[in-house]
């Protein structure tokens, strides 16, 4: 260890050098801020989230404007508004609904559709490894009663990309949150919907609290011109791709930006049902169970307790591992600290939940995820080792240990 009086650690990735907990809930301040992922630009990452003087973290502090300030009756008139607007009187679609048919997914869809009387069409950007629980509710989502979409990207390009993603940036889902983000706004313009709901905000879990008073989706997301020579993904210049490793550019293109001009001519609007109906993602896991037959998992999710959220794609089990890493977050703190806020349990709860399952290697998907990205252990490893960041992580005589942990 350094002595008392020596330099700090370095801090990597641009987070705080001072590590600090929520004194409401279970998340850091080393959580990093939202980011738009195909633009190779710093000024485009938003800040990590925000702690007051008490302590509380931004979320946990929206959590109390969510339960004693909005008017959710109001919200949900200007939902009833918004969609009589939109809606089809011919019976074409009249909504786009992004989603893989999990909880989340699947609640937006059905109530936007059996209570709201829209009719969407929901759009699938495919997990990089379906999983078996995975599959079945994404067809049993469709089987509820929707049409769906489902885009499946080049299997040859996704692997690489997501192979250099994790090289190069020890973040391998970059490439699939790109695809995931453009989905929606693609497939409105394409089908001349001009309607996209996506379900929560993400700047409910830290961010600015005025980010959440925005029922849209800020376009610098999803529509930039689709210029190849300024796309960036897994780290490595769209050009790059072409030269070295045989890429069409044609075959980039469900990873660019939707271009202004198309979003403009659709009037495309992406819109945030979380805005309107108040959002908690263990109720929405009641309702889809209730009402398109979604199935959890039959064991716990690895790097957590819960076995409902992210269990659709192998590579989600990577995903976490990589953020424990790189952040000191694994996904047992990002569900324990939701749940916190939405009083389905006590800190002391979980702070006991993420001293035992955050950071939980992933050894009974490792082999696939490894052939899935054409890597040997030996490579995965010192990529994970070398995405440590100093401030965080300390080498002891038993292996890697965090400096800091919740209490």
């Amino acid at each position: 260890m350094l002595p008392p009086d020596g330099p700090k650690p370095e801090a990597l990735y641009g987070l705080p050098s001072s590590v600090q907990f929520c004194t409401r809930c279970v998340i850091s301040n080393q959580r990093p801020g939202s980011v738009v992922e195909f633009r190779n630009d710093p000024a485009a990452r938003k800040p990590s989230i925000l702690f007051d003087e008490q302590g509380v973290c931004s979320a946990c502090r929206y959590a109390d404007i969510k339960a004693a300030e909005i008017d959710w009756e109001q919200r949900e008139h200007e939902l009833r508004r918004l969609c009589d607007r939109f809606r089809s009187r011919t019976g074409a679609y009249d909504c786009i609904v992004p989603g893989s048919g999990g909880k989340d997914s699947a609640f937006t869809a059905h109530i936007l559709k059996y209570k709201y009387d829209m009719n969407p069409l929901t759009v699938t950007w495919a997990p990089h490894i379906y999983t078996d629980i995975g599959w079945r509710n994404f067809h049993s989502w469709i089987d509820a009663g929707f049409d769906n979409v489902l885009v499946t990207p080049n299997g040859r390009l996704h692997r690489l990309l997501t192979r250099l993603a994790f090289l190069n940036l020890c973040h391998p889902f970059q490439p699939f949150i790109i695809g995931q983000k453009m989905v929606g706004p693609r497939f409105s313009a394409l089908y001349d919907v001009p309607l996209v709901f996506y379900g929560e905000n993400q700047a409910e879990y830290g961010n600015n609290i005025e980010d959440n008073f925005r029922p849209t989706m800020d376009p610098a997301f999803f529509t930039a011109e689709p210029n190849v020579d300024s796309l960036r993904l897994g780290g490595v210049g769209a050009r790059d791709l072409i030269r070295d490793h045989g890429i069409r550019p044609a075959d980039l293109n469900p990873y660019l930006p939707v271009a202004p001009d198309r979003i403009r001519r659709t009037g495309t609007e992406v819109h945030y049902l979380g805005y309107y109906l108040r959002w908690d993602p263990q109720e929405c896991y009641y309702y889809a169970i209730e009402n398109t037959g979604f199935q959890p998992n039959t064991e716990r999710t690895t790097g957590s307790y819960s076995k409902y959220s992210s269990i659709d794609d192998v590579l989600d089990h990577l995903h976490y591992y990589t953020t424990f890493i790189k952040f000191g977050i694994g996904r047992a703190t990002y569900d324990a600290a939701q749940e916190v806020r939405n009083g389905k349990i006590t800190r002391e709860e979980a702070v006991a939940l993420v001293h035992r399952y955050d950071g939980e290697f992933p050894s009974k998907w490792i082999d696939q995820i490894l052939e899935y990205m054409d890597l040997d252990i030996t490579t995965f490893e010192r990529v994970i080792d070398e995405a440590r960041s100093p401030h965080l992580w300390k080498r002891t005589e038993n292996g890697w240990q965090l400096r800091h942990r919740v209490a």
